[in-house]
Parts: C-alpha cells; sequence; structure tokens
C-alpha cells in the first residue's frame, strides 16, 4: 500500500501540473492556426495519457479496486520519485514558458508562429515530452501500484511514437533548413548539451 504522504505528493503535483497546462491554454484558445494537422487519431490520442495519470490513478487513490495489485517499495524511493515529480513538473512548466505564445496543445502552426530555439530548446526539441516521460517514471516510485503506477508510460508512449514524427515533418515544412540544423544540434527528449547553439 502507497503511504498518505506519497498520495498527497502526488494529487498536489497533478494539481500544479493543471494550473500550469490552463494557464497556457488560454492565450492559445485566442489565436488564428495556419497549419493544423489533427486527424481522429490524434483526438483520442491527446486525452489517452490522462488514463494514466488520472483516472487510473483516481480509481486506485480513492477506491480498493486496484489493491490487489500493489507493491513494496522502501521510503527513499518514494522520495526519489517525489524528487523526479519535481522535475517533470519544473521542465513542464519552462517548456511551456519558453515557448510562450507560440505553444499549441495540437498539433498545429499558428499565425505569427517562430521557432524557438532558446531556454529548455537550446538542447532539446521536445521538453514537454521529455517532462512526461519523468513523471511517467515518478509514478511508479510514487504509487506503489503494477496498475496505477505504470499506467502513465504504457498511456504516454502511443501518443510519442505518433505525434513526434509528425511534429517534426509540420516544423520542417514550415521552418525549412532552420529547423534540420536545429534538429542536428539538439536532441528529441535527451539534451545535446555538447552541440547546442553551434
Amino acid at each position: 500500500m502507497t503511504p498518505p504522504v506519497f498520495l498527497a505528493i502526488y494529487i498536489s503535483g497533478f494539481l500544479l501540473a493543471s494550473a500550469i497546462r490552463h494557464f497556457y491554454l488560454q492565450g492559445y484558445r485566442r489565436k488564428t492556426k495556419e497549419m493544423d494537422w489533427k486527424p481522429l487519431c490524434d483526438t483520442w490520442l491527446v486525452y489517452l495519457p490522462a488514463i494514466g495519470f488520472l483516472f487510473i490513478p483516481a480509481l486506485y487513490i480513492l477506491t480498493p479496486v486496484l489493491a490487489g495489485a500493489d507493491y513494496t517499495l522502501p521510503e527513499w524511493a518514494g522520495w526519489a520519485g517525489t524528487g523526479l515529480f519535481a522535475a517533470a513538473l519544473l521542465l513542464l512548466w519552462r517548456s511551456h514558458a519558453d515557448l510562450g505564445a507560440n505553444f499549441t496543445p495540437v498539433v498545429a502552426v499558428s499565425e505569427g508562429h517562430q521557432l524557438v530555439t532558446t531556454g529548455v530548446y537550446r538542447s532539446i526539441r521536445h521538453p514537454m515530452y521529455a517532462a512526461h516521460f519523468l513523471w511517467a517514471c515518478a509514478q511508479p516510485l510514487l504509487l506503489w501500484n503494477w496498475i496505477a503506477g505504470f499506467a502513465l508510460l504504457a498511456t504516454f508512449i502511443p501518443l510519442y511514437i505518433v505525434r513526434v514524427p509528425v511534429e517534426e515533418e509540420m516544423l520542417a515544412g514550415r521552418f525549412g533548413e532552420e529547423y534540420l540544423q536545429y534538429q542536428e544540434r539538439t536532441g528529441a527528449i535527451i539534451p545535446k548539451f555538447g552541440q547546442a547553439g553551434k
């Protein structure tokens, strides 16, 4: 069974992540999109991770339905998960803040869209996805359950596999050689510190 302190940390982190997302979504809704890629599969893929970070964890925290899949970890593992979760939330906030008016929750390019290569984007192209991978690694350390703990990892990977290649193709089409050079000197979700800015 998960210690209450780690359940509280998970809930608090989720609420903070939701607040970050909500704040930056307000600006997006006021923008005009020029290029948009949103097939039917993208609609459900966008919401798939919510099953992993919200609905299944809520089922675990609020009901005994998943209790049979509990496991036990040493307390230090929960604190390690807390550190990972904090890093994920910091990266999630920073990636939104660095994008500023260029943020879009769907695969789209907005009017006046600029290629951001500063801040966390200096060495990594997809820090929001990286933040969610950190979250997915933290979750099984905070929620000691085989189903709830690994739910985000299982639901986020399909989104990443499908969307990232399409995003990169769209950005390369919009920004051309500038984006291709940016690809060469940065990592997708793992930073290339040595080559950034060259």
